[in-house]
């Protein structure tokens, strides 16, 4: 279907903007991690939901440019280790506000194929949600075997709600406004999953309680 010129200035001007906001919400975490480091209360609190609201921006912008064929997909040869080691440093100042550890088990020589700042965007805004939930762990872990990797992000808090684990693409069952979830994030890493394809298999995601910290367990699977 043809795109119609006032259709077509509606999505620009709202990828505009949605760039413009996210940006101003970067200068805003960064004053929050000041904060943050100064030991003001509840700064922790405010630097997370900073993050949530930028994380959201940025997802809705790359679903945009995605969606418009825009998005230069780069898929490369990754060191998970260094994957993990960009995830800690991006959320250290976060963790550190409530004292939650973050714990890595990956083996130093694992490398996979895929675009690295999707899969990054990804696995931040699953640390960034376990942030909320966890009790004081939460942990990252990459197991390979010669058709698939498998990322997981698990913490120790009390685990996902019934509802969003029958779903096996991950709960995604649409908006729920009384709760103010719009499932955004899930819907984001399940498009970025899904373009991650070798022969007949494709990316996925799903959600599990249990794993080795007895909480919430977000699980990326790429082939």
């Amino acid at each position: 279907m043809i795109q119609s010129d006032d259709e077509h200035d509606i999505a620009m001007f709202f990828a505009s903007s949605v760039h413009d906001m996210k940006n101003s919400l970067g200068l805003m975490a960064l004053m929050l991690e000041k904060a943050v480091r100064a030991g003001e209360r509840d700064s922790g609190n405010l630097l997370y939901e900073v993050r949530r609201i930028n994380s959201n921006l940025m997802h809705l912008l790359a679903l945009y440019k995605l969606g418009n064929k825009l998005y230069p997909f780069d898929p490369t040869d990754v060191a998970i280790s260094h994957l993990f080691h960009d995830l800690q440093l991006q959320s250290d100042i976060l963790l550190k506000s409530r004292n939650v550890q973050l714990e890595v088990e990956v083996d130093e020589d694992l490398t996979w194929h895929f675009d690295f700042d999707l899969v990054f965007g990804v696995l931040g805004s699953a640390v960034n949600n376990a942030f909320k939930y966890t009790e004081n762990t939460i942990r990252l872990t990459a197991t390979a075997t010669d058709d698939e990797i498998e990322l997981r992000v698990e913490d120790n808090g009390c685990g996902f709600p019934s509802s969003m684990l029958v779903d096996g693409r991950g709960g995604l069952n649409g908006i729920d406004f009384a709760k103010g979830s719009t499932g955004l994030g899930l819907y984001f890493a399940d498009r970025v999953a899904g373009l991650h394809r070798n022969q007949q298999r494709r990316g996925s995601i799903r959600l599990e309680n249990g794993g080795t910290l007895g909480g919430g367990c977000f699980i990326l699977t790429l082939p």
